[in-house]
């Protein structure tokens, strides 16, 4: 079959196309076969609604899908437009739904399609470009402030291939798609390091625990002084052009413990200590900043426990000294459950009150000795 000419919309055969290996929805795994992309595509996309919509309504021809020429002569790769893609897939191949199910372990609930709406399948119209920097803008522009949006990664992922195979300058790049420039520079600066992270064999993004993979905890991280200590990276490395392999040789069995800290490593079945960006990343940072907080951080793998060693005892003392007086007040805003038979909780009352004026007379006395008066 002929190609279609460059740049002018035409109907082509769905048969001619194929997914792109390369989009920024999914993981760089070479080598995937097409059921393995769609897998993938399915996970982190969410087709559900659209193979709804296409067996309800069939497909609606209205935006066309941008092509390239594949490696293979004759035929096209979408280069936007893989989820359409899929899910006309899903719709059209029941052998595939089952392929999916043996080889990739996972069950498409793909909804019956009436016969008069399968002709509306067959082909769909398609503007090929010559290449993907012809189609860089364009689809950047739609994913990261269009209306349908990529995640964090995605967009990273998407502004650091475009700059990283043309000499088009990251300010450029944030102008095309309308993003800030320094959101852009630590994006890319983090893609930078979790490729380091896969080529030295440190950390693999599928191996994360989480199911959810929260880019932004990364590139957060590492704009923080403490894990550019931690890691080697020279203050406001983030700033300057990204450059590869960023953590240096030395640091980089520090680059696989922050990794799997923030994420996991369900291989491992080592879980993430991270919960939430707010306030676990600052958290872990603080850490980072002490060795004996770090060596507890690795022995317990608690945060928590960790933190506390990381804080300054006069911060301790002021949240202990507050948490125990709140402890307190709901105490005696509950004794009027106390019935007067337990011995034993008489004696902690005591042990308490004794306790108090320990602390009141020491707190006292260095308040007369060392303090304003």
């Amino acid at each position: 079959m002929t190609l279609p000419e460059i740049e002018i919309p035409t109907k082509v055969s769905v048969d001619l196309l194929r997914l792109d290996d390369q989009n920024p929805r999914l993981t760089n795994r070479p080598e995937r076969s097409e059921a393995a992309l769609i897998a993938e595509l399915y996970r982190s996309a969410e087709l559900d609604e659209l193979l709804l919509s296409m067996s309800s309504n069939g497909y609606l021809d209205i935006e066309p899908l941008v092509v390239m020429e594949a490696a293979a002569k004759g035929e096209l790769v979408v280069l936007e437009g893989n989820r359409r893609l899929a899910s006309l897939r899903l719709l059209s191949m029941p052998d595939l739904v089952s392929r999916l199910h043996r080889d990739e372990g996972l069950r498409v609930p793909v909804p019956e399609v009436p016969d008069s709406l399968r002709p509306t399948f067959e082909q769909v119209t398609v503007y090929r470009v010559p290449d993907r920097e012809r189609a860089r803008p364009l689809i950047g522009f739609k994913h990261i402030n269009g209306t349908q949006k990529w995640n964090a990664y995605a967009k990273a992922k998407f502004a650091a291939k475009w700059y990283k195979d043309s000499d088009v300058s990251l300010d450029q790049i944030a102008r095309a798609i309308g993003d800030r420039h320094d959101t852009i520079k630590r994006m890319v600066s983090a893609i930078y390091v979790l490729e380091q992270a896969s080529n030295e064999r440190l950390f693999e993004v599928e191996d994360r625990f989480p199911k959810k993979f929260n880019f932004s905890h990364l590139y957060t991280a590492l704009s923080r002084s403490e894990y550019m200590e931690y890691l080697g990276l020279a203050s406001g490395w983030a700033r300057y052009d990204p450059m590869p392999d960023p953590v240096p040789a030395d640091r980089t069995r520090e680059l696989r413990q922050v990794l799997r800290w923030i994420y996991g490593c369900r291989p491992d079945d080592e879980k993430h200590i991270v919960k939430r960006q707010n306030p676990d990343i600052k958290r872990l940072g603080e850490v980072l900043a002490k060795p004996e907080a770090i060596h507890e951080l690795k022995v317990t793998a608690n945060l928590d426990r960790a933190h506390e060693v990381a804080e300054p005892v006069t911060t301790r003392f002021t949240k202990s000294l507050i948490e125990s007086r709140r402890a307190l007040q709901a105490a005696v805003g509950s004794v009027r459950a106390y019935d007067g038979r337990d011995e034993s909780l008489l004696e902690i009352s005591e042990d308490i009150k004794e306790t108090a004026e320990v602390l009141h007379s020491r707190m006292k006395e260095k308040h007369q000795r060392d303090g304003d008066g």
